[in-house]
């Protein structure tokens, strides 16, 4: 490569080359420009890049953003140097229209070789001929063609972008190929990498330059810390012991953590692992058994193993689960200390496998249940973070934000005992045991209902004899001990679901205003919940697979939502409930109305003291849950005096966040899903907080959003201190001393012009030169305060306006 390198240098020793990279100034092309970057080739220098502490932190922040998760545009996922070398194909993951499943892609499982990615489909991006020729390898890299273009033909500096750079979400795919490239250009010269987004700068965009030209080596092999192979090592020894309680154990645990990043305790805040099956066993190197989910049938013989988890952290998919010595103790208390037997262990047949009341009726209810609460967040968040939680038919089933309580695991409720389970079981199935193929939408989804209006009937039959019998009707000062306070210090007793249209989040504790509704969530609910939308979930299904699942939900949010109900006074539920479910057509009320009229007949609870029992239940149970969640809402719900906390400025700009929280209304349909806000403090830390609108609507049962479904008047905005969601739609930033005007501008907005003029002055456009340190700014404040859940952003959603 040396000798090269001499050669290349003496022949354009003499040549006049001028590149001006990043976004300073416009590059002028020259005609010796129109192959690679000669001028950067002769300053290369001979060493080979590092992968990891050169060529990873340019990616990571400039690439992955856009790249790093399953609607990564042509599904290259540049999060890993795997993906980079898998690269790129044009088959959508995400697609509501197909009639057929179509084969996983998953890295690291679906194929183990670059060449048996090829065989499937996926062209390369990287240089793979690899060539003793920088320039060579510069040519066969498609990245750096995309690279290239962007510095040749930037794009504006202010402004909205052109109509030709198309930033919406379900834009047309193309996947650039060698063959196509010039003509590509010619047609689209802004389409260039970062797309949508500024240039990289001068040392960025020279650092990719020079490690594709020397054949874009590899980092080095992962080297796992001592604190997590020794922990490893430990629960390897747990998970495979062989006797069949404990392998009936492993085999639920392991199908609850699918979506796992798992952190050992004491390791370094950046080395996660998942767990999986492999039919090598322990001290052998893992061997990942390809299963869609996790109890397919294995196929044999294998192991539960820990692989070492080494791509880059994305914000969207990293989902974190903590294992340590006490976490094994935990375990040993819940599912191996109780007092049962396991005669015989459970197949994998599709009819058995995906019932996970059936797999694992040996195990006590109560100690499941008690599994699922210890992490509520965490298994909640699965079907937030999941494949499942993208695009509108999957999450329009949720409203904006409601509010998520748990019933206290006693072992007198009726849903824990195993009698009423088993003879529910059959009522319990979910729609994954269709298959990914099944084209029966219409006759499953009301098989489903059927099962599930029996499943309310015999709990029904449990409730009305509860209610009837000696305790009669409740003090709601009472009845709100049936609510899990997380034994006073758990933070999983209550949490918040914000949907941000075609994404979501979920965070600890209480937060916003009173929401319209709120869920009670019981064992076989949350059991449910988990199956259908994370461990039942096929990406790669068809078109049915996906709209049963959506379908099945609208069943357990309903149950969720009425077991809430259950907690008001009998006669406004029914009145409640029908304002939650305006404007539905009458066949499909009727259905849902029979299956859950139970819920509105039974007279549970008594003691009201307040004309709107709805806020005076959301105040007993915050009451209830007291030190576990994080107590009042100092901006949202800041209807009194509220308690000043942190810095004078943390104080100043709280108040000014309030006033930004009461603005409610039509106006609102202008502001983002999810937005950013920076506040500059000259003399301390920044501030940063969310602005997150919550849509009203009629009713939320409907496929697709329509204006018939939008209720405007109802739209609000809920400010969150911190960082809330994976998707920012903007970035504002703002001087402590123009926060004022900031307000005020935002307090004004009523129409389109006005937000025009309003992000004009404060926001952070695409194509602000500004963008990339802003958004270093925020990635460096999630490092910062919360490491080990940090992760990588995701701009697919950012606005252009």
């Amino acid at each position: 490569m040396k000798t090269t390198l001499g050669k290349l240098a003496k022949l354009f020793a003499t040549t006049s080359v001028l590149i001006v990279l990043g976004c300073s100034s416009t590059p002028k092309v020259t005609e010796q420009q129109a192959d690679v970057d000669y001028d950067l080739l002769f300053g290369m220098p001979a060493q080979p890049v590092n992968f990891e502490t050169q060529v990873r932190p340019v990616t990571d922040r400039r690439c992955v953003v856009c790249h790093g998760c399953y609607d990564a545009p042509c599904q290259l996922k540049l999060s890993s140097y795997e993906g980079m070398q898998r690269g790129g194909n044009t088959t959508r993951v995400y697609d509501g229209a197909r009639i057929q499943a179509i084969e996983p892609s998953r890295l690291g499982i679906d194929a183990k070789t670059t060449g048996e990615w090829r065989t499937r489909g996926f062209h390369p991006v990287l240089p793979e001929a690899i060539s003793e020729s920088p320039r060579e390898n510069l040519e066969q890299s498609i990245m750096y063609q995309l690279l290239r273009m962007k510095q040749r033909h930037p794009q504006p500096r202010v402004g909205m972008l052109p109509d030709d750079v198309d930033v919406t979400l379900d834009r047309a795919q193309v996947c650039a190929s060698n063959a196509g490239f010039a003509e590509l250009e010619q047609k689209h010269p802004l389409w260039g990498m970062p797309y949508g987004l500024p240039n990289l700068s001068e040392e960025e965009y020279a650092t990719l330059v020079w490690w594709l030209a020397q054949g874009a080596p590899g980092p080095q092999p992962i080297k796992i810390s001592d604190q997590s192979a020794r922990q490893i090592q430990d629960w390897e020894r747990f998970l495979n012991q062989p006797d069949n309680r404990q392998r009936l154990v492993s085999r639920y645990i392991f199908e609850h953590l699918p979506q796992a990043h798992i952190h050992f305790e004491g390791a370094p805040v950046n080395e996660f692992f998942r767990l999986v099956r492999s039919p090598a066993p322990p001290g052998s190197p893992v061997d990942e058994i390809a299963s869609v989910r996790p109890y397919d049938d294995p196929g044999g013989e294998f192991y539960y193993r820990l692989l070492p988890y080494e791509a880059s952290r994305v914000l969207k998919t990293h989902s974190v689960y903590n294992w340590s010595p006490g976490r094994m103790k935990r375990y040993r208390e819940l599912f191996l200390d109780p007092d049962y037997t396991v005669d015989e262990l459970p197949g994998y047949d599709a009819g058995l496998s995906a019932n996970p009341f059936k797999v694992f009726e040996a195990i006590p209810p109560i100690s499941r249940y008690k599994f699922l609460l210890d992490d509520a967040h965490f298994f909640i968040e699965g079907f937030i973070k999941g494949p499942v939680c993208r695009g509108q038919i999957a999450l329009n089933v949720i409203e904006d934000q409601f509010w998520v309580f748990f019933l206290q695991p006693r072992d007198q409720s009726a849903t824990l005992q195993p009698d009423f389970i088993n003879a529910s079981v059959d009522y319990l199935n979910l729609p994954s045991e269709q298959g990914d193929d099944s084209l029966r939408v219409i006759t499953t989804w009301l098989d489903y209902l059927e099962r599930q209006r029996k499943y309310l009937a015999s709990k029904n039959l449990f409730l009305e004899d509860y209610f009837n019998s000696e305790q009669k009707v409740i003090d709601i000062h009472k009845g709100v001990e049936l609510i899990w306070d997380g034994e006073g210090s758990n933070r999983n007793a209550g949490l918040t679901v914000f949907r941000h249209f075609d994404s979501a989040s979920v965070t600890h504790g209480l937060v916003g205003d009173y929401p319209e509704t709120a869920w009670v969530i019981d064992y076989p609910l949350f059991e449910r919940i988990h199956y259908l939308l994370v461990a039942g979930f096929n990406i790669y299904g068809n078109l049915t697979h996906q709209l049963t699942t959506r379908l099945y939900m609208d069943f357990l949010r309903m149950e969720a939502e009425n077991q809430f109900l259950l907690f008001l006074p009998m006669e406004q539920r029914k009145a409640i409930r029908d304002g939650w479910y305006q404007g539905l057509h009458e066949n499909v009320w009727n259905d849902f109305d029979n299956a859950f009229a139970v819920t509105m007949e039974l007279d549970t609870v008594k003691g009201y003291e307040q004309e709107d029992t709805q806020r005076e239940l959301y105040g007993l149970m915050m009451q209830r849950l007291g030190k576990s969640i994080a107590g009042q809402d100092p901006i949202n719900r800041c209807h009194d005096e509220c308690e000043a906390k942190g810095s004078t400025a943390s104080q100043e700009a709280d108040r000014m966040m309030r006033r930004i929280a009461a603005k409610k209304g039509d106006s609102l349909i202008v502001f983002p899903d999810v937005s950013f806000v920076r506040v500059k403090i000259p003399e301390g830390e920044d501030l940063v907080y969310t602005l997150i609108l919550n849509k009203g609507y009629s009713n939320i049962t409907s496929m697709f959003e329509s204006e018939e479904q939008r209720d405007r008047s109802q739209d609000s905005l809920t400010v969150v201190r911190g960082l809330q969601g994976a998707y920012p739609n903007f970035f504002f930033s703002v001087d402590r001393d123009q926060l004022e005007e900031f307000v005020q501008a935002i307090e004004s907005v009523t129409d389109r012009d006005d937000y025009e003029r309003f992000v004009g002055r404060f926001g952070i456009r695409r194509t602000n030169t500004r963008f990339w340190a802003e958004s270093d700014w925020y990635h460096d404040w999630i490092q910062a305060n919360d490491p080990v859940n940090a992760g990588l952003l995701d701009y697919n959603r950012y606005r252009n306006r």
